[in-house]
């Protein structure tokens, strides 16, 4: 019953909103684990990442904006994205700030970072609810790229 609800809160939410958003609140409400919205083979890049548990990550901003990501999008500095060297493009990722323990989770559009010993290049926005103003240290978490489990279809 609780999946049924899950999945019905999240089609409905998904006409007006972020998937992201939509699913993230049918949780809160229904109880349902984010277990299962993580696919088979993201699983083993989840074991993998809880290894290392500290990542640096900045953001970039206005100087993008506008401009062609890796993944053909364009970059959007108010929208809930992140460049990463090797997680796949257009999967997500739980980023979670290691000094208040704010999460968000971002879409994978682009690659990088190029600069530092960073890990991870947030957008403006996904940094700022995030409260990183310059670099901050994070946990990475990835959840995969199965959108048909973040949004199902009926």
């Amino acid at each position: 019953m609780n999946k049924l609800i899950l999945a019905s809160s999240i089609i409905i939410c998904g006409y007006f909103t972020n998937p992201i958003q939509c699913t993230e609140a049918s949780e809160r409400h229904s109880g349902a684990s984010r277990h299962h919205l993580i696919s088979h083979k993201s699983r083993h890049h989840l074991k993998s990442a809880r290894n290392n548990h500290r990542s640096t990550v900045s953001w970039y901003g206005s100087g993008f904006h506008g401009k062609k990501t890796a993944s053909g999008e364009r970059y959007n500095m108010y929208a809930m994205t992140a460049a990463h060297r090797t997680l796949p493009l257009l999967s997500y990722a739980e980023v979670t700030n290691l000094k208040n323990h704010r999460s968000v989770i971002v879409r994978i559009n682009d690659r990088g970072p190029f600069h530092g010993n960073r890990d991870m290049d947030l957008s403006y926005t996904a940094a700022k609810k995030l409260g990183i103003h310059g670099t901050g240290s994070v946990r990475i978490t990835p959840l995969g790229s199965n959108l048909t489990a973040l949004h199902p279809q009926s």
